[in-house]
C-alpha cells in the first residue's frame, strides 16, 4: 500500500489509541504526536505502570508495546518497530532517539524465575533494566534480554541474542557455528 494512503489511516488511529491510553492511565501515560500505528498493533499499560513516548513513533503490523506490573518504559523520538516486534517492561526499559527495530525483534527486561516455588506457573520474574542508546539499529529476529545496555550509534546484527553491556559505536553480532548436516537413505529413514 502506498505510504501516503497508509498514513491516512494509521496517523488518526495512533491518535485515537493515544487518547484512550490517556483516559485509562492519566499521568502514567504521555505521548507526543505525530505517530503512526497500524491497526494491527498493541499498546498496553497495566496497573501502576508508566509509559512515555516521544514524537514520531512508528509501529507496523503485529508490533506490541507492553508495560506490566509497575514497570516503566521510556521511548525517545523517531522510534520504529517493524512487523512482529515486542517490547515488554516489568522493570524499566529506556530507548533513545532514532532507534529502529527490524522485523520480529524482542526486548524483555524480565525472565521467568523457574526456581521460584511453583516453577514458571507461579509467574515470578527476575528483572533488570534495559537501556538502548541513540541512533541504534537492531536487526531482524534479535532478542535483547534483561540487564542489557547498548551504547549510542551501535548496530546489532540480525538473529543475535544479547545480554550485557555494549559500549557506544559497537557492531554486535553473534558468532555462528557451522551446522552439521546428516544424510539419511530415503528407504528406511535411518540417519547415518
Amino acid at each position: 500500500m502506498n505510504k501516503y494512503i497508509k498514513a491516512i489511516f494509521c496517523v488518526p488511529f495512533a491518535g485515537i489509541k493515544y487518547a484512550i491510553l490517556k483516559l485509562e492511565n492519566g499521568k502514567r501515560f504521555s505521548a507526543a504526536f505525530p505517530a503512526i500505528a497500524s491497526l494491527l498493533t498493541e499498546i498496553t499499560v497495566e496497573g501502576k505502570s508508566e509509559l512515555r513516548i516521544d514524537r514520531k513513533l512508528k509501529m507496523h503490523n503485529g508490533a506490541k508495546i507492553r508495560v506490566r506490573k509497575g514497570g516503566k518504559l521510556e521511548i525517545g523520538k523517531n522510534f520504529g518497530m517493524s512487523n512482529g516486534c515486542v517490547v515488554t517492561a516489568y522493570d524499566h526499559i529506556k530507548i533513545g532517539d532514532n532507534v529502529m527495530l527490524g522485523p520480529n525483534v524482542l526486548i524483555y527486561d524480565q525472565d521467568h524465575d523457574y526456581r521460584a516455588e511453583g516453577g514458571v506457573a507461579a509467574m515470578k520474574f527476575k528483572t533488570a533494566p534495559v537501556v538502548i542508546g541513540n541512533n541504534v539499529w537492531i536487526g531482524a529476529n534479535t532478542l535483547i534480554l534483561r540487564g542489557t545496555t547498548i551504547g549510542d550509534n551501535s548496530v546489532v546484527g540480525g538473529g543475535t541474542v544479547i545480554k550485557g553491556e555494549y559500549p557506544p559505536n559497537s557492531v554486535i553480532v553473534q558468532k555462528r557455528t557451522t551446522e552439521v548436516i546428516k544424510q539419511h537413505d530415503g528407504a528406511n529413514q535411518s540417519i547415518t
